[in-house]
């Protein structure tokens, strides 16, 4: 089935975030998330989903355990499940990335 943010599940979250979700099964998840400038997410960890964050535009800095990373268009990275973490936009423009999950994070978020 084809699938876009026309046609997909939206929600907000945060501070004018949001979300359109592409794929919601409960083995997998596909989110485009598009965070205006200044914003964060809460820092949590999932205590079974693996994720992998991919930038489509802007730049993210993600906060996973103790270290920080900035990503770039074209970029991602993966976290593990019970690993916290945290992405923010800290710059000027909106940042839009996918976020895939696997299994789903539907429940399975724990805040720190």
């Amino acid at each position: 089935m084809v699938t876009s943010k026309a046609t997909a599940e939206h929600y907000e979250w945060g501070t004018k975030c949001e979300g359109w979700r592409l794929l919601n099964r409960s083995d997998v998840s596909v989110i485009h998330e598009r965070m205006p400038p200044g914003t964060q997410e809460s820092r949590h960890y999932h205590m079974k989903a693996r994720q992998f964050f991919f930038i489509l535009s802007g730049t993210a800095t993600m906060e996973m355990g103790v270290e920080s990373h900035s990503l770039s268009e074209r970029q991602g990275i993966e976290i593990p499940p019970g690993i916290p973490h945290q992405i923010f936009n800290r710059s000027a423009i909106d940042l839009e990335f996918l976020v895939i999950s696997s299994p789903t994070t539907i429940g399975d978020r724990v805040t720190t």
